[in-house]
């Protein structure tokens, strides 16, 4: 289930066969009376991994990256990527008759209003389309003298005859140990923030949601475990929670029958027309709710609330029981990591190391501790260059050797039952170069004041992001992604909505974990990042103080490589932070490995020396 598996750009359609399947599109889009139509890398519920049969980009133009948008014409078609994949979209699709579209350059509506004719119907899924970029589409549709067509059933799956069937995994429930909280309660939770937002109704589009409220997983898209649903929740009365019933064992089915009614997901129209009647305002999640669901409460005569699920800050603050699973999941993390990392420190040197033999080994470690159900997200093993391509997924076709005198980044993480891990660590093979040493520790000084973080009630993510950065920025040196993402408890390793950047504007409150993950990239060179998961925790206690205190609890535990660290370049406190941090990934990890593991961590965490 969790082995490794690196793609390479033949494994997609080839481009010939693309060209087929446009073709085909295009004939049923004429059938429709349709001059165009929209195709994006997306599931009804804007999933980060979706299933087989929601690849519907993939399918139509060989691309299998997890970012992309095709617009087809009649007489032209385009596909949007960002940064990440646009060498791989040049490789994969047929060029002849894609255009590859940086998004840099341009935005899918953009894109539509300068190349849609006049007079012409552009159709959309509105399953596939959120209320925001049906309205983004609709200006530009209009904007180029044309019209915006919401389709019912999707041209793409009428002519995608072998297309796989809808994900049937078991329905799972969630350990009331590691949940800490009954989906009788958080019911109640959910309903009580509904009557004070004065909402009748709320839509959990989510799927993430969805599992944590009912206290279920699944076992529907890869590195999350979820089961692909829907919920409804009224003000007052019984939830209804809409899945598939083929999922569902008949222990599952009488744990969940006194707390919601169980109804198939083709009945959510009809369930969301009639919570809607009487002009009842119903709230849908503005991130990830189909733009049909608004079509149909207007059209009974309700209110759309388009805003941010009440569940999303319920679930971002982790209970007691969920820390303390998170925190048994990042021990056992650690070890296996440690495993890894001694094992590295004894490969690497020999030679012969490339970047997927560091990912299975790290994998292999993960799965011998018997518990591992999935690993988090595609693992970032990055040599060299690669290193420095922040995104960058290692391929049997980008496959590159781990050579002396390199930095070598590696960022993955682990789904437990009782937990979800995310760790970077950039580590040094051979010696590394003063300007190396220098901005490893420039990181590693950013890492360490989000670290050490005191903040007042009410901070947001925005005003903590310039700690991670203020010694890159002295040396005129910054990173281009945010400082840390929200980390769910054996849900999303990218969990909303509270973050660590720029346009981080959600205060952080006690219970979330977050990642804190500064690095810097030299294209063409080396990529160093640093990262470790973060709890939420009061502050300290002072003397005086006028306001409530929070700070951050570090959940990661495994050594930073010494031999990036140039010592002159840190304050007392830093070192002070970092030698403490150390003693307790050794006092936590040492007992849990064995004996050649434990002897290389007492070095690796040993005082670090002026």
């Amino acid at each position: 289930m969790f082995d490794a598996k690196f793609q390479t750009f033949a494994d997609s359609a080839a481009p010939a066969l693309g060209t087929a399947r446009l073709k085909l599109l295009r004939e049923e889009l004429e059938r429709r009376g349709l001059d165009g139509f929209l195709i994006p890398r997306a599931d009804a519920h804007q999933n980060e991994y979706v299933p087989p049969c929601d690849e519907r980009l993939a399918w139509l133009t060989g691309f299998t990256g997890s970012a992309g948008v095709a617009l087809v014409l009649r007489d032209e078609a385009a596909i949007v990527v960002d940064g990440r994949y646009t060498l791989q979209a040049a490789a994969q699709v047929d060029t002849a008759s894609f255009a590859v579209v940086p998004l840099a350059e341009t935005t899918p509506e953009r894109w539509l209003e300068t190349h849609l004719p006049a007079g012409a119907h552009f159709g959309y899924d509105p399953w596939l389309t959120t209320v925001d970029s049906e309205q983004k589409l609709r200006r530009a549709a209009s904007a180029a003298g044309g019209v915006l067509v919401a389709v019912d059933g999707n041209p793409v799956d009428a002519v995608w005859r072998d297309r796989p069937a809808p994900p049937l995994a078991p329905v799972t429930l969630r350990d009331p140990a590691l949940a800490g909280e009954s989906a009788a309660d958080k019911i109640g939770r959910v309903q009580k923030a509904l009557g004070e937002q004065k909402l009748d109704a709320l839509v959990i589009s989510d799927p993430h949601s969805v599992a944590w409220t009912f206290n279920i997983r699944g076992g529907d898209v890869n590195f999350t475990p979820l089961p692909l649903s829907w919920a409804l929740i009224p003000r007052s009365g019984r939830p209804t929670l809409f899945i598939d019933a083929r999922k569902l064992s008949n222990a599952v089915r009488d744990a969940l029958a006194p707390i919601a009614e169980i109804a198939e997901p083709v009945l959510l129209e009809r369930a969301v027309e009639m919570a809607a009647a009487g002009g009842a305002t119903v709230r849908l999640d503005q991130a990830t709710a189909p733009a049909l669901l608004a079509a149909r409460i207007e059209a009974a005569g309700g209110k759309v609330s388009n805003g941010v699920s009440p569940v999303a800050l319920m679930q971002a603050a982790k209970n007691a029981a969920e820390l303390e699973g998170m925190r048994a999941a990042h021990r056992r993390d650690g070890a296996a990591l440690a495993r890894f990392l001694a094992w590295f420190d004894t490969e690497a040197p020999k030679g012969g190391l490339t970047e997927i033999d560091a990912v299975c080994a790290l994998e292999s470690f993960r799965r011998e501790t018997g518990v591992l159900k999935d690993i988090s997200f595609p693992s970032i093993s990055g040599a060299g260059p690669n290193g420095a391509i922040v995104h960058y997924r290692v391929s049997e076709a980008t496959n590159r050797p781990i050579r002396p005198d390199e930095l070598f980044l590696i960022d993955s993480g682990a789904q437990y039952e009782d937990g979800t891990t995310d760790v970077t660590r950039t580590l040094v093979v051979g010696t590394a170069s003063a300007e190396m040493r220098d901005r490893f520790t420039r990181v590693l000084k950013g890492h360490i004041a989000i670290a050490r973080a005191v903040f007042p009630l009410g901070t947001s993510g925005a005003q903590l992001d310039s700690f991670a950065r203020q010694h890159l920025w002295a040396a005129g040196l910054d990173f281009d992604h945010g400082t840390g993402h929200g980390v769910g408890a054996y849900l999303s390793v990218h969990e909303g909505p509270a973050r660590i950047s720029k346009v981080g504007t959600v205060p952080l409150a006690r219970g979330m974990v977050l990642s804190n993950e500064p690095g810097y990239y030299k294209t063409g060179a080396y990529g160093i990042r640093l990262e470790n998961l973060e709890i939420v925790v009061d502050g300290p206690v002072i003397e005086g103080a006028e306001r409530t205190l929070l700070a951050f609890e570090t959940l990661t535990l495994a050594p930073f490589d010494r031999r990036g660290i140039e010592p002159a370049l840190l304050t007392a406190e830093e070192i002070a932070w970092l030698d403490a941090y150390h003693a307790r990934v050794q006092a936590e990890i040492g007992p849990l490995v064995d004996a050649p593991t434990r002897l290389w961590l007492e070095a690796a965490t040993a005082p670090l020396a002026r």
